[in-house]
């Protein structure tokens, strides 16, 4: 792994007296892609919601390129170059494709529109379009290309393709790439194992609300608890 951008340490996290982190460890390094594996009720959404700040942490560090941003505001971090393409979209439905780029661009929406429509060209025709009768695809392109208007350095996307059939699939895991080809850092919690190793440079698996497995991402597209558990027993 390059040197990390950003680095988890010791991270445990409670909802109200059950503890769901139970001191995580855990890294992705510049440039590259990082796909955390689990089962629901893991602790995956808890971890990605904590690192952008919506959850406090009770214990432990998150280091984002050096600082340590555990239970910091969302707005500060994500000034920071953190930002995160929740599960379930999250997108304004009542307005227009072009209204949620504008809202998401804040003082750079003029510079980053054109790139963001280079990268997903079905919204660019569809800026006028009320968001939420888009289709579930072109949603979670709005949803990530939301994120991408404030130029991070690191996204987090939280179950991308959750929902959308095979080849709406393919296509999202593809954009993910082209978006690590720009420079942008890219850790990605997702169900679809089998997709998200393919797209991986290093991946880990939460068991409990801990990382039971790591290591490279095509190591662990071999490693036979992962092939019975998150790939159908085939690899």
């Amino acid at each position: 792994m390059s040197a990390p951008i950003l680095s988890i340490s010791g991270l445990r996290v409670k909802m109200g007296a059950q503890e769901i982190l139970h001191g995580l460890d855990l890294a992705c390094g510049k440039g590259e892609i990082v796909a955390v594996l689990g089962a629901n009720g893991a602790g995956k959404t808890t971890l990605m919601r904590t690192i952008s700040g919506v959850y406090r942490a009770g214990a432990g560090a998150i280091r984002f390129e050096g600082e340590d941003i555990a239970n910091a505001r969302s707005h500060d971090i994500v000034r920071k170059g953190l930002l995160q393409a929740p599960e379930g979209r999250q997108i304004f439905s009542n307005m227009t494709v072009r209204e949620n780029l504008v809202l998401g661009g804040g003082a750079l929406r003029g510079a980053e529109m054109d790139r963001v429509l280079e990268l997903f060209p079905q919204l660019r025709d569809r800026l006028s379009q009320i968001a939420g009768s888009l289709s579930g695809g072109e949603q979670q392109m709005l949803c990530i290309g939301r994120a991408l208007m404030q130029r991070p350095r690191m996204l987090l996307l939280d179950e991308p393709s959750l929902g959308l059939a095979p080849k709406i699939v393919q296509l999202i895991f593809n954009l993910v790439t082209r978006i690590r080809e720009q420079g942008v850092s890219i850790l990605i919690v997702e169900q679809n194992a089998r997709a998200a190793l393919k797209v991986a440079d290093h991946a880990a698996v939460m068991e409990g609300g801990r990382i039971g497995l790591s290591g490279r991402a095509s190591e662990l597209a071999s490693d036979p608890r992962v092939v019975e558990l998150y790939l159908g027993g085939h690899a």
